[in-house]
């Protein structure tokens, strides 16, 4: 029984979480980006760029902005990431994900991507972020919502979604942003419609990567346009998730060797920071909603996932580089830290911090 005595400790714990720090992102950061990978906690150059990484170190500046303020280094960072998402944005508005550490830009366009775009921009337009900023983030967000329409990834059009709902907030006088945020959300539920059934209340029929980004951009369609279909559809498929990432009341994120399809086993290995992460974020936005309980314990056992209150018993993020490993492996940890871990804890670490001010 989930009662008031342990919510109590759990908003305690919150002020004794580590100190959020920007030292390894910094580090994979260079006039360019930040690079996509790490060999161990060292810039491996070879990996080159992506636009997915540098949306997500984009929010991660927007994320630290909107609670401490703008300053002269997040600012540089926000330029850095900014610049290299619109020189990967085609004249038609679509995105190229990768390119090499020569400047190279390879053609690797994904419907995930522009969705991480359209999220990284307009969160940066609901921001203390300077005009000059903002101005290129919608810019780049206007060519880029076009290709929403066409996306069928439930996880592109989550990211959509939450780029819809803080540029919502950025210009309330628009009627047609609503508009376009509703028919999104609207073919999240015919997802859900089409995969759900007794015992698998979900989107597809499989579990991959980032899962809970779904329901929670559900949330933020209820918050945005008031209809409770999105809210109910994103609390039954929450609680789905945590159940099935759930092991013996410690939290356990899908394996990517393998994922889980419907009808079978789901894997182990590796469990990646994308999905622990993710999982705090969609919690507290189902907690500020509602005030439930059940969503302050699963914020609080998916973020000590990081710290190794996980199935290995060993920490995943190093309080001593600023970095997190790249994932849970049958041996301990990937050795690797490199961007994408980073940025999805210090998304889920600010989450929190936001709560802990409120």
């Amino acid at each position: 029984m989930f009662g008031w005595k342990k919510a109590g400790k759990i908003l305690g714990w919150l002020g004794r979480m580590p100190p959020i720090k920007l030292t390894h992102l910094k580090n994979l950061t260079d006039d360019t980006g930040i690079i996509q990978h790490a060999k161990y906690a060292v810039p491996d150059r070879r990996s080159g760029y992506t636009v997915d990484d540098n949306s997500r170190a984009l929010i991660v500046i927007v994320k630290y902005c909107r609670l401490f303020g703008v300053d002269e280094e997040s600012l540089r960072l926000a330029n850095i990431y900014l610049s290299f998402i619109y020189h990967m944005q085609q004249e038609d508005g679509r995105v190229y994900n990768l390119m090499s550490y020569d400047r190279r830009v390879i053609n690797g366009y994904s419907e995930d991507c522009v969705g991480r775009v359209l999220w990284a921009c307009g969160y940066t337009l609901d921001s203390p972020l300077s005009e000059d900023v903002k101005l290129l983030a919608k810019e780049v967000f206007d060519k880029a919502l076009p290709h929403a329409f066409k996306m069928r990834s439930p996880r592109g059009i989550a990211y959509s979604i939450l780029g819809l709902y803080h540029y919502a907030r950025a210009f309330p006088e628009d009627p047609n942003v609503i508009r376009c945020l509703k028919t999104l959300a609207d073919r999240l539920l015919e997802h859900y419609s089409r995969n759900s059934s007794p015992g698998w209340v979900w989107f597809e029929p499989y579990l991959t990567y980032d899962n809970p980004r779904i329901p929670y951009a559900l949330s933020k369609a209820y918050e945005a346009i008031g209809d409770a279909r999105y809210l109910e559809a994103a609390v039954k498929t929450f609680k789905f998730l945590t159940y099935v990432e759930t092991i013996d009341e410690v939290y356990a994120p899908i394996g990517n060797n393998g994922w889980y399809f419907k009808g079978r086993f789901r894997a182990l290995y590796d469990q990646q920071p994308i999905e622990a992460g993710s999982m705090v974020e969609a919690a507290a936005s189902l907690y500020k909603i509602s005030g439930g309980r059940e969503y302050l314990e699963t914020m609080w056992k998916a973020f000590n996932w990081f710290l190794g209150e996980n199935i290995n018993r060993t920490p995943v993020y190093d309080q001593d580089t600023g970095g997190c490993h790249d994932g849970l492996t049958p041996e301990g940890v990937n050795l690797n830290q490199g961007a994408e871990a980073v940025v999805c804890y210090l998304m889920s670490r600010l989450e929190l911090e936001s709560l802990k001010k409120k």
